[in-house]
């Protein structure tokens, strides 16, 4: 009897599965309608000048991306976006890291620590900005205050209207954000490298630093991985917090891809050019996003 019926026991099914797909396919409609179809309807769009509202669209062919090429506000908001994913993307992956480190170890409430770090990234990007923005006020903020209080007020600064200091104040409210997502990435690394090769690395003399560079940032590279991969995206896609804060501002000092394909495509009614430079934001994410995860990926140690 067990003769017979073990073929059956390994038998493989080959076909669709039916009941399989039934559990996928709502998922899989949404994913297709609002995913799948908008980008490819994106790069038809690039290629006219349709201003979103009119049912005549007008094929233009390359006109969008040549005015993309010629086009000094783009090539100040591809400076602003590199500006900023660069300071936002190497910043809060080191405090997020030095976060972790602290908080991996702490004896006593390391769970209300971890809770309270996290806090800022449940807070929406539009709360977000509303808060720094009145927190950076000229007249009323709590920053310039603070410094008053402490004697520094020559300090003092209109942190969102001094052209000097616009993005990296932008920058300051994205690591303040999001450092807590990635602390806690890095701590649930850093509590998967093993103690027993920790203890024996310091009983062969190695002191503090060396074990953590030697060892533990070694056998946490992926979580490296991972995080600058989202911070790449995130910094190159930032939208709230400038729209709430500087909408771009003061002049084009802050505007980034993301927020000049809003303001022309929904603002000036040119939805057409505002497509080809999100298409343009898309290729340069997948070729910057492409390098750093090949650069990353081969320093991970293969546990």
């Amino acid at each position: 009897m067990a003769k017979n019926s073990s073929p059956a026991v390994g038998k493989r099914k080959h076909g669709i599965d039916w009941v399989a797909l039934r559990f996928i396919a709502p998922a899989l409609i949404l994913y297709v309608l609002f995913i799948i179809v908008p980008t490819i309807n994106s790069f038809y769009y690039s290629f006219t000048s349709w201003d979103g509202i009119s049912p005549t669209i007008h094929w233009i062919g390359l006109r969008n991306y040549q005015e993309i090429l010629s086009s000094s506000r783009f090539h100040n908001a591809l400076k602003n976006t590199f500006i900023l994913t660069l300071f936002v993307s190497v910043l809060e992956n080191a405090i997020a890291l030095a976060l972790a480190l602290l908080v991996d170890n702490v004896r006593w409430g390391k769970n209300f620590f971890r809770s309270f770090l996290y806090i800022p990234v449940l807070i929406s990007g539009i709360v977000s900005g509303f808060i720094w923005k009145i927190m950076y006020n000229y007249n009323f903020g709590v920053i310039n205050n603070m410094l008053m209080q402490i004697g520094l007020g020559n300090f003092r600064q209109d942190w969102l209207g001094n052209t000097h200091l616009t993005l990296i104040s932008i920058g300051v409210v994205l690591i303040w954000k999001s450092a807590g997502y990635y602390m806690i990435i890095y701590l649930a690394s850093l509590q998967s490298v093993s103690t027993d090769v920790l203890e024996a690395a310091e009983i062969d003399g190695a002191g503090p630093w060396q074990k953590f560079r030697r060892i533990t940032l070694p056998l946490i590279s992926g979580a490296f991985t991972i995080n600058f991969t989202l911070s790449l995206i995130n910094g190159l896609k930032v939208f709230d917090q400038i729209n709430v804060m500087t909408d771009g501002g003061p002049g084009f000092n802050s505007e980034t891809m993301v927020y000049l394909l809003y303001k022309v495509g929904f603002n000036e009614g040119r939805q057409g050019f505002g497509t080809a430079v999100g298409v343009v934001l898309l290729l340069i994410i997948v070729v910057l996003n492409s390098i750093q995860q090949k650069i990353l990926r081969s320093r991970e140690v293969q546990l």
